[in-house]
């Protein structure tokens, strides 16, 4: 679904109008683009260590991009360098009229895999690309930038990274798009679409009777939204099952707020702007899923749950002091409706709990852009927490490892007590949990960990610990710090990330 890709041999294939080189260095370069380049060079020395520069060159092409990573045997240079240049190198490229780039990379990290590092600019070059849904479905002349990328590289590098890069637009366009073309009805109709006579089943469940019954936090936040059918919410099951036998299973939980006006608590001081991306957590699963049904890994099933709700503010909303019993019999009290996300998710979450315990080594995993709280903490990474049976297996270290391979960066973070202990209610009468308290995240001291420790409490997660008959393993993952902010668009982390710990 992705742009048109072709891989090549030879610099000199006539099929392309620029030629897009990523490289830390001239250093291991063919002599021909050397050779262009040292004119250049000789007045200019910074081209070697910053930024994007385009000469002619004698092939086919006519046009050469040297897209330089910057040095990257620093401590602290990731993969990243090269997705980045990648994607300056591509835009580059179109911006001085080319429609059909070849890129290759040249170079890694020290130590590093040239391998990785060619993926990273690879997927840089596909991001450079992309057009967002709305502008391909209603200007047609602008639904393309490029008609085709070429890759000076292996084919199975470029498979797998359309492969990714399919999962990404699925999760860009699914995070990225208005709160009206993505609302919750039409993602069904989208994702509908996306997974037509593919490997993925789907199962879709709505309706707020429905969902009052089975997913009772869920329907608390869509009891506004649901007077609006256009609104109305939407849970989308996508299930991979692959051939042969099933050694593992994931369950992966992604917040789709549709569009978060705070609800009763509303989002005052121009605030809700921006709040469209509230959804970027189930963007996230619905393209890792994407992945997969192309990827077609062995040995391990996928379920993948969206938990698609608008947070409406009218008459008919929830509204702090109210008194909800969850899916595990959890009483809980509302503090604050802004913190919508937890509430779409726990029932949710309660649901693949009570499957993943008749299943072969099961993860469970919540996605969600969550709280303001984790892009203070950790800047533009996401950040991932496990509980006792996730930390015993390593999860967060391995996705950190998977992250790190493919320039999708994680943070770890841990649950502690004063997480647990926030959570309880403090009358001690009334209820077992407090929902949220009445202050925004970013000033509640451990704000990202706290919904970490509730999504636990309330789902019944709190009875598969370490201590436990059944543990179970379960990472909570805030992506608020790396989904992108508006006006740029929806990154899709962190498909690339967990794609690749769930295959590896």
């Amino acid at each position: 679904m992705g742009v048109l890709t072709k891989a090549v041999k030879s610099l000199d294939d006539g099929n392309f109008d620029a030629i897009v080189v990523v490289a830390p260095s001239t250093k291991g370069l063919p002599d021909l683009i050397k050779s262009a380049l040292a004119p250049i060079l000789a007045l200019d020395a910074g081209t070697e260590s910053k930024g994007c520069t385009l000469i002619p060159i004698s092939l086919p092409a006519k046009r050469l991009i040297y897209s330089c990573t910057g040095p990257v045997d620093r401590d602290y240079d990731d993969l990243r360098r090269f997705h980045e240049a990648g994607a300056a190198g591509v835009k580059r490229a179109f911006g001085a009229g080319a429609r059909s780039p070849l890129l290759m990379v040249q170079g890694s990290l020290p130590g590093g895999s040239e391998t990785d590092a060619a993926m990273a600019g690879l997927l840089g070059g596909f991001s450079a690309v992309y057009v967002p849904i709305e502008m391909r479905e209603s200007v047609k002349e602008k639904a393309t930038k490029v008609d085709k990328l070429g890759w000076l590289g292996s084919e199975d590098q470029l498979l797998f990274a359309s492969q990714i890069e399919d999962g990404l637009i699925v999760g860009r366009d699914i995070g990225g798009s208005d709160p009206e073309r993505m609302a919750p009805p039409r993602v069904e109709e989208y994702v509908r679409e996306v997974f037509k006579g593919t490997n993925i089943s789907i199962e879709v469940e709505k309706g707020q009777a429905h969902l009052e019954r089975e997913y009772p936090c869920m329907a608390a936040v869509n009891r506004a939204a649901s007077l609006i059918d256009r609104h109305d919410a939407r849970l989308i099951w996508l299930t991979y099952k692959p051939e042969g036998q099933i050694k593992k299973t994931v369950y992966l939980v992604g917040k789709g707020i549709s569009y978060d006006t705070g609800g009763a608590d509303i989002k005052a001081g121009g605030v809700m702007a921006g709040m469209s991306r509230d959804k970027c957590g189930a963007a996230a699963v619905a393209g890792i899923m994407k992945t997969l049904s192309l990827v077609k890994p062995k040995g391990v099933m996928v379920v993948g749950a969206l938990c698609m709700v608008r947070n409406s503010v009218g008459e008919n909303c929830y509204v702090s002091d109210e008194i909800i019993t969850s899916r595990a019999g959890v009483r809980i009290r509302i503090g604050n409706t802004d913190a919508e996300g937890r509430m779409a998710m726990v029932d949710v979450l309660c649901k693949c709990k009570e499957s993943a315990v008749k299943q072969p080594d099961p993860s469970l995993f919540t996605i969600a852009t969550l709280t303001g709280h984790a892009c203070i903490a950790v800047g533009d990474y996401s950040i991932v927490m496990d509980n006792g049976p996730a930390r015993q297996a390593g999860v967060a270290q391995s996705l950190v490892v998977a992250g790190d391979k493919m320039a999708d960066l994680f943070e770890i973070s841990t649950i502690r007590r004063e997480d647990w202990d926030f959570n309880v209610d403090k009358s001690g009468e009334f209820v077992s949990i407090l929902q949220a308290n009445s202050a925004p995240s970013t000033r509640t001291p451990r704000g990202h960990q706290i919904p970490s420790a509730f999504l636990q409490q309330v789902s019944g997660l709190d009875k598969h610990q370490l201590k436990d008959e059944t543990p179970l393993k379960y990472s909570h993952i805030d992506i608020a710090a790396s989904a992108g902010d508006l006006p740029d668009p929806t990154t899709g982390r962190p498909v690339a990330a967990l794609v690749k710990y769930i295959i590896e």
